[in-house]
């Protein structure tokens, strides 16, 4: 990964769920109640419309879509007053603007209102700035044609989540209107009515404290370099829940613990949640070139062959495995698992102990151990 431009396409996946499930095309006119009386005005657009993101609503006042008693509404942060009518226009969505393009798919379940793609590493999801093109949606564009669901916007039809470019694993994508918003309400819950479950598998420096555990740090923008993300301190931010369980972990030839693998459950979805969670919590994911810097000390302590598994891997040790969601039409609960693939798999493999290694003298192969959890 050369710069977060590339992993980061501008819209955390809460974003994205919650502009999927965006009310219908139209003007809607909103009166200002006892409840919202002071209240910000992208605020109580949002929130008086369901299923409409605070970022689309921001958007709209922006391009002048707004109303309000004195004409057009410009100020996003407009104190609203007792009684006040506001008419919020959501024009219908544009056509897709990026072009199809036969690539590939890993395409590991499909009907008539979706599909789940196994996505590969190095993969951008949907067009942003530098990846115009060779994009998951390009590739959604020519396998679909027009059944893909036009909800997400002219960048990202049929998106209702996203991977960072290089993480891999399972996405779910709409085809109708109507399973996007079925979708997108199930994301905003993230799980909490039982829904939904998505769970990542990590291989990650060092072994956490604690077999279980959960880390809540708000998120945002990093005020060094606005391209990455960073834990926000006190209310700033935007908060965010990882919860995590370490299955394995891997001792070093010092009988310490030199890597981990870890089982990674999201309870918010911000933008690099999972990677900057961990390094919050000094265990960054492995190969993570933005998040897992500083780890030369333990790179030096890999063997040979988990030394050059982890060069060939060349990015973060990352992986959707698990995507499990209710049917948005059918109401049929569906569960699916991604296996390793095969670099990490490759990882893995050189970190885990080997019989013949404890058998060799002192002029032979580091002896490694591993302590499962």
């Amino acid at each position: 990964m050369t710069g977060e431009s590339e992993n980061d396409d501008e819209f955390e996946l809460d974003e994205i769920a919650e502009a999927a499930a965006e009310p219908l095309t139209g003007t809607h006119e909103l009166v200002v109640g006892e409840a919202e009386v002071g209240s910000r005005l992208d605020r109580f657009l949002a929130g008086s419309l369901q299923g409409i993101s605070r970022a689309r609503v921001q958007a709209l006042i922006r391009q002048g879509h707004v109303e309000g008693p004195d004409g057009t509404a410009h100020d996003l942060g407009a104190k609203v007053k007792r009684e006040q009518t506001f008419r919020i226009t959501i024009p219908p969505p544009e056509p897709a603007g990026p072009a199809p393009e036969t690539l590939p798919l890993s395409i590991v379940y499909e009907d008539k209102h979706l599909l789940v793609i196994d996505k590969p590493a190095g993969l951008v999801v949907h067009p942003a700035a530098g990846h115009a093109q060779g994009t998951l949606v390009n590739a959604l564009i020519a396998h679909c044609g027009d059944e893909l669901s036009g909800i997400g916007g002219v960048k990202r039809p049929g998106i209702v989540h996203r991977l960072d470019k290089d993480t891999s694993g399972l996405l779910v994508v709409a085809k109708t209107d109507a399973a996007h918003r079925g979708l997108a309400e199930q994301f905003a819950a993230h799980g909490s009515d039982g829904r939904l479950i998505r769970a990542y598998e990590a291989l990650v420096w060092g072994a956490p404290p604690r077999l279980t555990g959960t880390i809540e740090a708000n998120l945002g923008r990093s005020p060094a370099n606005r391209t990455r993300m960073a834990v926000s301190r006190g209310e700033h931010g935007r908060h965010a829940i990882t919860h995590f369980e370490v299955a394995e972990t891997f001792l070093g030839a010092d009988v310490k613990p030199l890597a981990s693998r870890m089982r990674l459950v999201l309870e918010t979805g911000r933008t690099h949640q999972i990677r900057v969670h961990l390094a919050h919590i000094g265990h960054p994911v492995m190969g993570d070139p933005v998040y897992g810097a500083g780890f030369k000390a333990s790179a030096r302590k890999l063997t040979e062959d988990a030394a050059e598994a982890l060069e060939s891997l060349g990015r973060q040790a990352l992986h959707a495995a698990e995507l499990g969601f209710e049917h948005p039409i059918t109401g049929r609960p569906l569960h699916f698992t991604s296996p390793r693939p095969a670099d990490i798999e490759a990882l893995y493999n050189a970190l885990k102990p080997r019989p013949q290694a404890a058998d060799k003298g002192p002029k032979g192969r580091a002896k490694r151990m591993v302590s499962k959890r």
